[in-house]
């Protein structure tokens, strides 16, 4: 069916599923295979939120209905109460807040609004894979900002003057990152802000992990906390993993109003709105205590010295690095290999270990593999296992 092709957009034809995806897709197909991709955590979404969302399906006469595109007032408000209390930063809950479904829709309608053929989006290298395929099918252009790995990933600041061009239209950052767990320090982080700020372009901050910092809180700053910056900053905050809401899709966006309201455009154009459901538990989530928090960061923690303690006994296959956030490590490949996507397709179909290429992640992450220990401790201990034997 060749005129298939013919009818398909060349962006779409040359892109691909995420390697994140790609890996997990292909991991189904192999019997019992250890899956180590995904960064999807093990946790059940908190009883609290699932009691109170049955309340709400008895209850709530709406529960099943449309909400405004921007989302359900309540949610509003209540994401910009969460988002002072981090911040410090007052945002109006009509002008500057609107709900999204998940980081990555957001991240969607935010790449949608702003890219023109040839507009530029740096993105830290390596940087989280689905980041890169969005910005090509809307026909910009991925700048990569090389991370110095022999200083732990850090960023190489004095680089990111000479990758801004007139077409560069934002700087997206995720701190702790996605995929090699770094924290970016706060004197980075405002030399980048006043580097953006200059240039007068948007900084995005795509922020999933925050709440999984482990001993490194004192190192952990919040850009979006520096009031100068307000009018240069989009904030994205997921319920995915703090709350364990991966499948429930929804995230709230704090942005400049007039961004806000071209965004709503596109927002409603291909959304129309997140799930209502999806809000009602958001609404839970944010208006009660959310002690969870630490006994997931703890269990994650937990599995990160495991992790940690499994790749020491194999330094003839991986060196790595200790990640100070999130729940990723991205060791390198020492075993003889040819390149990150032949080795990891090789380690699922003889060892049964499922990782994710560190091509996925951009061009600094060819040769290294990104590992997920938010999967339960008896997963990270029989893919050591199989990675021991296959290796030895």
């Amino acid at each position: 069916m060749t005129f298939i092709t013919d009818i398909v957009s060349t962006n779409v034809l040359e892109s691909s599923v995420s390697g994140i995806k790609e890996m997990t897709m292909l991991s189904a197909r192999v019997e019992d295979a250890a899956l180590l991709t995904w960064g999807l955590p093990s946790f059940r979404t908190p009883e609290y939120i699932r009691e109170g969302v049955k309340g709400y399906l008895d209850s709530d006469l709406a529960a099943g209905k449309y909400t405004l595109p921007d989302g359900l007032p309540e949610l509003r408000k209540l994401a910009a109460e969460a988002y002072k209390a981090d911040t410090s930063i007052e945002v109006d809950a009509d002008e500057n807040v609107m709900i999204s479904a998940g980081n990555m829709q957001a991240l969607n309608t935010l790449f949608h609004t702003m890219l023109d053929p040839g507009d530029e989006i740096i993105l830290t290298d390596p940087c989280f894979a689905s980041h890169i395929q969005q910005i090509n099918l809307f026909s910009g252009t991925p700048v990569y900002w090389p991370l110095v790995e022999d200083k732990d990933w850090s960023l190489d600041v004095d680089l990111l003057p000479d990758l801004i061009t007139d077409k560069t239209q934002a700087i997206v950052l995720v701190s702790p990152s996605n995929p090699t767990g770094k924290i970016f320090s706060r004197e980075e982080l405002m030399r980048v802000g006043e580097i953006a700020k200059q240039h007068n372009i948007l900084i995005i901050i795509d922020d999933p992990y925050s709440d999984f910092v482990y001993e490194n809180r004192d190192k952990y700053f919040n850009l979006a906390s520096v009031e100068e910056l307000k009018e240069h900053m989009v904030y994205l905050y997921s319920f995915s993993k703090s709350y364990a809401m991966g499948g429930w899709r929804l995230s709230y966006m704090i942005m400049p109003a007039e961004l806000k309201r071209q965004a709503i455009k596109v927002h409603d154009a291909t959304m129309i709105c997140a799930p209502r459901i999806s809000q009602l538990a958001g609404i839970i989530a944010l208006s009660q205590p959310s002690n969870h928090k630490q006994e997931f960061e703890a269990i994650l923690a937990g599995r990160r010295e495991l992790i940690y303690q499994r790749l020491d006994n194999v330094p003839h296959v991986f060196s790595n690095q200790k990640p100070e956030g999130a729940y990723y490590i991205f060791p390198k490949i020492i075993a003889a290999h040819t390149n990150s996507k032949e080795f990891s397709i090789d380690l699922l179909n003889n060892a049964k270990v499922a990782v994710t290429p560190g091509s996925a992640f951009g061009p600094s992450g060819e040769h290294h593999v990104r590992i997920a220990y938010c999967v339960e401790e008896d997963t990270i201990n029989r893919a050591f296992d199989r990675i021991e034997k296959y290796f030895s």
